[in-house]
């Protein structure tokens, strides 16, 4: 047993010096960027898991009302992204982070201040369209700083994104705690913090796009046909990534019995897959970068992905299978998303980058809203059959077209050409 944890402890080691070494290695916009993804993801994270029990519990909303708040939150995030990387490339990046962490700032006080479903529909509204503001920016900032190395910048960007992920719940369940409106005010001020050290310390960085109508970009964006096929081929890919929310919780209920062993497992399944994704996203991104292609990266991903949905396919009642499905999942996801986000870069052209990954972003939003709906509905209907390996072999054929048709992008060499944007 010693052993084990010697060995376990050196390699956890070696994982944190590799990852300071690589955080070096990048310049202070890049880092600055890294940083700041970890804080807004532990100020989101802190709040987000909790505000239904608090719409539920203390304010007494009835359901409708809760799926209201929720509901427009999603939407003005998803539906907004296209808006967000629009700005972005017309007023530059920085003021487009900056607007995002001012909105989320006070959307999250408003949060803690009111307990009127206008105000908190308008206030839910706020934390969203932040949201939509500041990712394309901050991606297309990124990809913008790191040049040739995006690859390496997104993989280091993935590990303080998921950093933040496991950090964030963990604070914000000793907040609440105390009390909700506690974790609001305290997500709050981070957010303010963070609007701060963005104004000081952030570089601006240039708008090089020729000013168009906004009508003109997005015709750039739509008309561009290997970006377009590669989206709607990734929407399988996001959505399979999503069940860790929605498929992974739900059985988590059904196998543990009691909602405090559910919650435990849970939080079990997040531990892992923050932890492992943490600990190996350099050393697997580098590993795949190696040996193949990006396109043969982003197919091999995928069959991870598709894979993680085989052992509770097989073992539909055993929590053991669900954690090896969270770290099939996991691995996918490592392997996918620096290739997926610097695919983005390549198809754009180099032309328009915030407003592809607007656009991007919107497309995968509806199709996960689209896919959730059908796990849901799946996933109730199995139950009802008794038929529980249903939702997971459905979930499994998603994930063999969505490899299929990165498999056949692939092969006609549509994700390795750079075009450029008419």
């Amino acid at each position: 047993m010693d052993a084990v944890r010697t060995r376990v402890g050196s390699r956890w080691s070696d994982a944190v010096k590799r990852l300071v070494t690589e955080f070096r290695s990048f310049d202070r916009p890049s880092k600055l960027l890294m940083v700041n993804q970890f804080t807004i993801n532990v100020g989101f994270y802190m709040l987000m898991p909790y505000l239904a029990g608090y719409l539920a519990g203390p304010l007494g909303l009835a359901g409708w009302a809760i799926g209201l708040v929720l509901g427009v939150r999603n939407f003005s995030q998803q539906g907004m992204f296209l808006v967000g990387g629009t700005l972005a490339d017309r007023f530059g990046y920085k003021p487009l982070i900056v607007a995002g962490c001012v909105l989320r700032t006070a959307g999250f006080l408003l949060l803690g201040l009111v307990d009127s479903l206008p105000t908190l529909v308008i206030a839910s509204a706020a934390t969203g369209f932040a949201g939509a503001l500041f990712n394309p920016a901050v991606r297309a900032y990124l990809a913008a700083d790191a040049g040739e190395r995006r690859v390496e910048a997104f993989a280091l960007f993935n590990v303080f994104y998921q950093g933040g992920i496991l950090i964030g719940p963990l604070v914000g369940l000793a907040l609440t705690a105390v009390d909700f409106r506690l974790t609001c005010l305290v997500a709050a001020a981070v957010f303010a913090v963070l609007t701060i050290l963005q104004v000081r310390a952030l570089p601006r960085r240039a708008s090089t796009e020729e000013r168009r109508s906004v009508l003109s970009d997005w015709r750039t964006v739509m008309t561009n046909r290997p970006f377009l096929l590669f989206a709607l081929v990734m929407i399988g890919s996001n959505v399979l990534s999503f069940q860790v929310y929605l498929a992974f919780p739900l059985q988590a209920k059904a196998i543990a019995g009691s909602e405090t062993a559910a919650t435990a497992l849970v939080t079990a399944l997040f531990v892992v897959s923050g932890v492992l994704a943490i600990a190996g996203q350099l050393r697997i991104t580098a590993w795949a970068r190696r040996r193949w292609q990006p396109g043969r990266c982003l197919v091999i991903g995928m069959g991870l992905l598709t894979a993680a949905f085989l052992p509770p396919m097989l073992a539909t009642h055993s929590a053991a299978a669900l954690v090896l499905a969270v770290v099939f999942l996991t691995l996918g996801t490592v392997v996918v998303y620096p290739f997926e986000m610097d695919t983005i870069v390549r198809l754009s052209g180099n032309r328009l980058v915030a407003t592809h990954y607007g656009f991007y972003n919107t497309v995968v939003g509806v199709g996960i809203m689209l896919g959730n709906l059908f796990a849901g509905t799946v996933f109730d209907l199995a139950r009802d059959a008794g038929m529980p390996e249903a939702p997971w072999a459905g979930l499994a054929v998603i994930g063999l077209c969505c490899a299929f048709g990165l498999y056949l992008l692939d092969r006609r060499r549509t994700l390795v050409t750079e075009p450029v944007a008419a």
